[in-house]
């Protein structure tokens, strides 16, 4: 799903071609799908917590593949954001934050390490597809290639939910999402930190490889994508596997922090490729952090018991980052330059990683022990 997802930036480049719009215009496909993948969270992740993940998936994933046929054949972008943002979003928030729950809920010890196996499939996904998407775009177009990814997005999430088994967590267990963040202002200085360090990290997801291409820069964007997929991956396996062992929510503020500060390479780096590759790495162990992370002090501070609902409240921080995100960066590159763009995404992730100074971990949690 992830793959999908983001390998928008190979499509970004053609689509704008092909409909004759602008940067910040397209940017809205990722935008308006970001924002429904996130917010419907919010939603998906309560029904997880009582139904399960195996229902949500299949439904996430016939929506996904009906959302990319239709997006194949529209004739507007106007469109293409509904059948893309609807069927894509949706299918990826029936199944990401119900599955990463559901782990959350199966796992006691080395909860940090097994959440962290579990996302490194967005890193994976980003590794593995971007490269083949740019292929198929050059040989096939990128319409062709939207129904490619439909038939291999039907076969692997059937097969994924053949294997999304409910957690032995009992319903009953779980208070409402209301009842669980009332009064914690922890909640929303978390939820704060995720909408700014959002914004910062979509940035080059979506603008990297149409930055590579207006720039002259001698290098392929897909690389650094999937450079980008796959130090997410060490930073996912890795910082979930000494978490288990250390304080996750330092290393949380830590990943935040050097997530920010990676985008002084981008801006320092100009058309020299290896300072891409550079800033492609320093972001990627760094963005896997953030996200094999985050559900581990959600299950930290909040429980695991209607963890889906915390969860996707606090992503709702994402989707409104990416509703707003990429169509302001696109702007301001329309307007100003690559600059502006950079510039602004480095002070919204200083401002993120800011915001979790003082957040003091909860006592008792994050040091867990390994199994005998």
């Amino acid at each position: 799903m992830f793959g999908v997802v983001y390998s928008f930036g190979e499509f970004f480049g053609p689509m704008a071609d092909e409909f004759g719009s602008s940067r910040s215009a397209t940017a809205l496909f990722f935008a308006i799908t970001t924002f429904a993948y996130f917010g419907a969270g919010v939603v998906t992740g309560p029904i997880g917590d009582r139904v399960g993940p195996r229902p949500l998936v299949v439904v996430g994933g016939s929506a996904m593949v009906v959302g990319l046929l239709l997006t194949a054949e529209v004739e507007s972008i106007e469109l293409g954001y509904v059948t893309y943002g609807v069927g894509v979003g949706l299918g990826v928030a029936c199944c990401y934050v119900p599955m990463v729950a559901a782990v959350g809920g199966w796992f006691e010890r080395q909860r940090t390490l097994a959440l962290g196996l579990a996302v490194s499939g967005i890193g994976t996904g980003t590794l593995v597809v971007v490269p083949i998407v740019e292929r198929l775009i050059a040989s096939h177009g990128w319409r062709d290639t939207y129904r490619i990814l439909a038939v291999v997005t039907l076969v692997l999430l059937a097969l994924a939910a053949l294997g999304a088994a409910r957690p032995p967590v009992p319903a009953a267990a779980a208070l409402p999402v209301r009842d669980t963040i009332a009064g914690r202002s922890d909640f929303w200085r978390l939820y704060a930190s995720v909408l700014f360090i959002s914004v910062a990290l979509f940035t080059p997801f979506v603008f990297l490889a149409d930055y590579v291409a207006t720039t002259g820069t001698d290098g392929s964007a897909a690389i650094l994508l999937g450079l980008i997929g796959m130090a997410s991956i060490a930073g996912r396996l890795g910082l979930g596997a000494i978490a288990a062992r250390l304080d996750v929510l330092g290393l949380y503020r830590l990943s935040l922090s050097v997530l920010a500060a990676s985008f002084v390479l981008w801006i320092i780096a100009g058309t020299h490729y290896w300072l891409l590759v550079g800033f492609a790495l320093v972001l990627g162990v760094s963005y896997g952090g953030f996200i094999a992370l985050a559900p581990a002090v959600v299950a930290d501070r909040f429980g695991t018991a209607g963890m889906g609902g915390v969860l996707g409240t606090l992503y709702t921080a994402a989707g409104l980052a990416g509703l707003v995100g990429p169509p302001l960066m696109g702007r301001l590159i329309d307007g100003s330059g690559y600059a502006a763009a950079q510039w602004g995404a480095l002070a919204s992730g200083c401002a993120g990683a800011a915001l979790l100074i003082g957040l003091r971990p909860v006592a008792g949690a994050s040091v867990v022990q390994p199994d005998p």
